[in-house]
């Protein structure tokens, strides 16, 4: 049996699990976070939400690909678990950041939103009230 094919293959096929996972859970979740922040449009928040794991799956794959030699010859069943786990290792943490990093993006859409909707007021005027002391100035004076 050759041991280095069985580690590449092993690496790919959890990787990309991996990483289908975790992109398919922040699709689900991130979508309903997203339409809120967009103030219920459903069509820009799906379509932000499908650039977002479209990105999430490039930066990934592309690690995953970029990622895949291993640095020495696989000789037997134990050093395959090893260098398993060090590549495996290194793409859970890089799919961690990824995800850090997604919610730094939701957050700042929400914190957005949120600004938008502090700067309008709570209802509109519908007259227009003078304070005392600027209606007294400029009242005409009595008896003349």
């Amino acid at each position: 049996m050759n041991y280095m094919i069985l580690t590449y293959s092993l690496y790919v096929i959890l990787s990309v699990t991996l990483t289908i996972w975790v992109a398919r859970t922040l699709h689900k979740n991130g979508r309903i976070f997203l339409v809120r922040s967009f103030h219920g449009d459903e069509s820009l928040a799906d379509s932000i939400n499908h650039l977002l794991v479209v990105g999430f799956y490039l930066v990934n794959l592309g690690f995953v690909a970029l990622y895949l030699k291993l640095s020495k010859t696989i000789e037997n069943g134990q050093e395959v678990f090893e260098g398993l786990a060090g590549k495996l290792g290194i793409v859970m943490l890089v799919l961690g950041a990824m995800h850090f990093l997604n919610l730094i993006v939701f957050n700042r859409f929400r914190r957005h939103a949120e600004d938008r909707k502090m700067t309008r007021p709570p209802v509109l005027p519908d007259a227009l009230v003078t304070p005392p002391a600027i209606a007294a100035a400029l009242a005409p004076a009595p008896g003349a």
